[in-house]
């Protein structure tokens, strides 16, 4: 089987443009990695991570050799990316460089893809509860609009699949850090809550100033769709990773 991803509708009418997110279907990697796992901060063999990378490349039509990636932290750091590499510390990109793709990587975190038809600029973020909390999809765009002149209303927004309101369940000291309409009492515990990660990065996408038919959001759940992506909460930590991918790639 060939690896399988996701293109957002939003983006299918940009030749120019390649950007996913990777499902756990069709790769090489056993158990709970099973199969498409692409983390490289697993237990999982390098090689079948290896293996599985350039699967995905190859399908997607992607140089291997021209990704961006980095040792997430779940904070707020921002790379304006020029080259490819493996960074760390760093849990957005932002580029205006042809052929050059960043990668996210998620496991109920949510990845949020950010296109700018007028500049060919791109953004990737790692939006979980701390970064979210932290706006990084806003302090993004702020950086694709100071370095390259973005204008938010222009630009078109992909908030990929991530951990669901049914499922993400957080205490006090998580849902006293968003607007109490994300956050619904937990009918499953006391003193818990049901957080929608989902809606709050809509929300700061809107604040941003993107219009709401620049904006898809995936409608799968990381933790309920099991057969098709991991979840780290779900699989109790031994799991593997999607990747979502954005850039803009030369059109002859």
């Amino acid at each position: 089987m060939s690896p399988q991803y996701i293109v957002p509708e939003c983006f299918r009418e940009f030749n120019e443009l390649i950007a996913l997110q990777s499902t756990r279907r069709g790769g090489v990697s056993e158990g709970s990695y099973s199969s498409l796992n692409l983390g490289l901060n697993t237990q999982d063999s390098a090689e079948c991570v290896h293996t599985n990378t350039m699967r995905l490349c190859k399908s997607a039509g992607i140089n291997p050799q021209s990704m961006v990636s980095s040792v997430q932290v779940h904070g707020t750091e921002i790379l304006k990316a020029e080259t490819p590499g493996r960074y760390q510390g760093y849990d957005a990109f932002i580029t205006d460089t042809k052929n050059l793709f960043l990668c996210i990587s998620t496991a109920d975190c949510f990845p949020v893809l950010l296109f700018d038809p007028m500049h060919h600029a791109v953004g990737a973020v790692h939006a979980g509860w701390k970064g979210s909390a932290g706006r990084i999809v806003m302090k993004t765009l702020a950086a694709m609009q100071k370095h390259f002149c973005s204008i938010p209303s222009e630009c078109i927004a992909y908030i990929g699949t991530g951990i669901s309101l049914d499922a993400y369940e957080v205490g006090m000291e998580v849902a006293r850090e968003f607007p109490a309409d994300n956050c619904l009492r937990s009918p499953f515990s006391e003193d818990k809550y049901l957080l929608d990660l989902s809606a709050v990065n809509y929300r700061q996408l809107l604040a941003s100033g993107i219009p709401a038919s620049n904006i898809e959001r995936s409608q799968f759940c990381s933790f309920s769709d099991s057969s098709m992506f991991f979840s780290y909460r779900r699989d109790k930590g031994t799991t593997g990773r999607m990747a979502s991918i954005i850039g803009v790639r030369s059109v002859k």
